[in-house]
């Protein structure tokens, strides 16, 4: 959702309350420590005179601010976020008619009450006094904003976000948007909330592709899309694999569309690796070479570990690279068709029987056929290399810059839509080519089948 916002402007009713509820899953795509402010939510044309709110991420902290009660309160995590490769889910409660101070502002953190938000270390806090109203969003043509950051207008999120609720008026728990699967112990979304909205209360599921600002709340609160708004198969139901910005240290790559789109560091020649990867089971996504630079596309078992450590040289990866060939270990061993410039390569991997097979544009190289389980790449049990899991992964093999827009079961390649999705009996994603028999998506379904 980076440079993407939604927004509405505020009628003739205020929420100026004791009490409001603020509830959403997110994704988080970019780790940034600096002091930069992400927004989430926001209330923008107050900020000059006072009467701003906004949550969002700084230092990867979580912060709450609410500019009432003069110099204006904030609350700040003693955690930092920095998981990419799973949903949170953020609750507020608010309520200041509570007679303790720490009870005022209440965090939850997938279903877990955060505690005492009053004191964070070298970071000044402060919580409203008992029974202020607090300002939200005010008339006069004030703006409610999602995915962008108060005053500074430029701070977007980056990342992912559904099952949007600000509650105007009433305080609730996490548990009332959340519960636990009997089956897995994970917290999950109570899609359909018993709760009053009050005058600007909105949900927004984005359910919709082509309406993705509808407020489903009743109050027709509905929002206008600013930007690029793509709609994902990656939800807190079924958590699906992106590239996984933290294992970025040497690659020094740059990401985006939620971790789908890798742009390599022209300075080194190593890769990144997803943030799932599977000890058993049969998994199939695809990746586009977007560019034609000594590109390098397959599977390794840990992430790059030097600026020269490349997907060909490593030792449990697997690598199909432009000029045809497929390397292990500094090797070659297959020769297949060359890859250009927006060529598809899919990556079928099968960790029951042990091999790996590579296609160009929906076609399997070297006579191979996953569904059948013939031909193929022999590759080591994952039991017997140095992590016990394979991860997909790509990167470059020369001191240039390759881009790669991978779809791991979204359904996109960068902002681009599938052309026309192929077959995939598991149900379990959206890819351009058939997903071969007994094979499906890298997602947390996925790797529950």
């Amino acid at each position: 959702m980076a440079s993407t916002y939604l927004n509405r402007t505020i009628g003739s009713s205020s929420t100026l309350s004791t009490k409001a509820t603020i509830s959403f899953w997110v994704k988080k795509s970019l780790i940034d420590s600096s002091t930069n402010f992400y927004g989430i939510l926001s209330s923008n044309g107050g900020w000059n005179d006072g009467t701003g709110f906004a949550i969002g991420w700084r230092e990867d902290l979580l912060v709450w601010y609410n500019l009432a009660e003069g110099s204006g309160l904030r609350t700040f995590t003693n955690r930092k976020f920095r998981d990419t490769s799973a949903f949170y889910h953020i609750v507020y409660k608010i309520d200041t008619t509570q007679a303790s101070m720490q009870d005022r502002v209440t965090l939850y953190v997938n279903g877990e009450d955060q505690g005492d938000l009053t004191s964070n270390g070298s970071i000044t806090t402060a919580m409203p006094s008992q029974n202020a109203n607090l300002y939200y969003f005010l008339d006069n043509g004030d703006t409610c904003q999602i995915s962008r950051g108060g005053n500074a207008g430029s701070t977007y999120f980056d990342g992912l976000m559904t099952h949007f609720h600000f509650i105007d008026g009433t305080a609730y728990p996490a548990s009332t948007f959340g519960e636990t699967d009997s089956l897995t112990g994970i917290w999950k979304p109570i899609t359909s909330p018993s709760v009053t909205y009050g005058t600007n209360g909105f949900f927004l599921k984005f359910a919709s592709s082509g309406s993705m600002g509808t407020d489903s709340s009743g109050n027709s609160n509905n929002f206008t899309v600013n930007g690029n708004l793509t709609q994902t198969q990656d939800t807190p139901s079924n958590v699906f694999a992106t590239y996984n910005p933290l294992g970025n240290f040497f690659p020094a790559d740059t990401f985006s569309n939620g971790n789908t789109t890798q742009t390599t560091n022209a300075g080194n020649y190593t890769y990144n690796i997803s943030t799932l990867g599977a000890s058993n089971g049969k998994y199939y996504c695809e990746i586009k070479n977007s560019t034609n630079n000594n590109n390098s596309i397959g599977i390794a078992d840990r992430p790059s570990i030097s600026t020269t450590n490349g997907l060909t040289g490593t030792t449990y990866g697997w690598a199909y690279v432009m000029s045809g060939q497929v390397y292990n270990n500094g090797s070659i061993v297959a020769t297949y068709n060359t890859v250009t410039t927006n060529d598809i390569v899919g990556i079928a991997l099968d960790l029951d029987n042990n091999k790996v097979y590579f296609s160009k544009n929906g076609t399997w190289q070297g006579s191979s056929d996953p569904s059948a389980g013939t031909g193929g790449i022999s590759i080591t049990a994952p039991a017997s290399n140095r992590t016990g899991f394979y991860f997909f992964g790509s990167g470059d093999e020369a001191t240039n810059s390759a881009v790669h827009n991978a779809n791991f079961g979204n359904g996109y390649f960068g902002t681009t839509a599938v052309a026309s999705a192929g077959t995939n009996a598991s149900g379990i994603g959206i890819f351009e080519y058939d997903v071969p028999t007994g094979y499906t998506a890298l997602s947390t379904k996925g790797l529950n089948l």
